[in-house]
């Protein structure tokens, strides 16, 4: 089965999301850059590479904790976190988060919010996408720096949070064309 890694876990242990047969945290692994919060790892989320083995979790859950990592507009810190995910993340694992809106006041009122996330971030994640887009539409080629691979299996835009689900794809759909 796996076990879950609960990233900015702050105080709290509960399992905000769920999906059908993963209702319950099975072997839980809580991180945190505040050892206050007693989290099993104390780390920094903008450490890179994380402290965990390849192929580790089933689970990764980030409840409002994303938006505090990296810059707005660095986009090598952005696929080197979500390659960071599917790399500790078992084939079929998922990433599931919660980030506040763009327009939500939450994003940018919070002093220590560097960047928002939008559902449309996750196109640059799907390397499906790619083969699609590149040439026909405006997207930027990534490729040459992000061999992760994800497909979006879930967003919601409801009350100011944006919700998702992201599920690894491996080995990753990268296609042998990259120039």
């Amino acid at each position: 089965m796996g076990s879950q890694l609960l990233i900015g876990c702050g105080r709290s242990r509960e399992k905000k999301i769920t999906r059908a047969g993963f209702e319950n945290w099975t072997d839980l692994i809580t991180l945190d850059i505040n050892p206050d919060h007693s989290p099993d790892v104390v780390w920094d989320l903008n450490d890179l590479p994380l402290p965990f083995a390849d192929n580790n979790f089933n689970e990764i859950h980030a409840y409002e904790v994303l938006e505090h990592c990296g810059r707005q507009g660095d986009y090598k810190f952005f696929f080197n976190q979500f390659s960071e995910f599917w790399r500790i993340l078992q084939p079929g694992g998922v990433l599931i988060g919660t980030s506040p809106l763009y327009s939500s006041v939450w994003a940018w009122g919070d002093p220590s919010h560097t960047r928002v996330l939008q559902k449309e971030n996750f196109v640059f994640l799907d390397q499906t996408e790619y083969t699609k887009q590149v040439g026909v539409t405006a997207m930027s080629d990534f490729r040459y720096i992000y061999k992760a691979d994800f497909s979006l299996e879930y967003a919601s835009e409801a009350d100011g949070v944006l919700m998702f689900a992201l599920k690894a794809i491996k080995p990753s759909r990268i296609s042998d064309n990259v120039v």
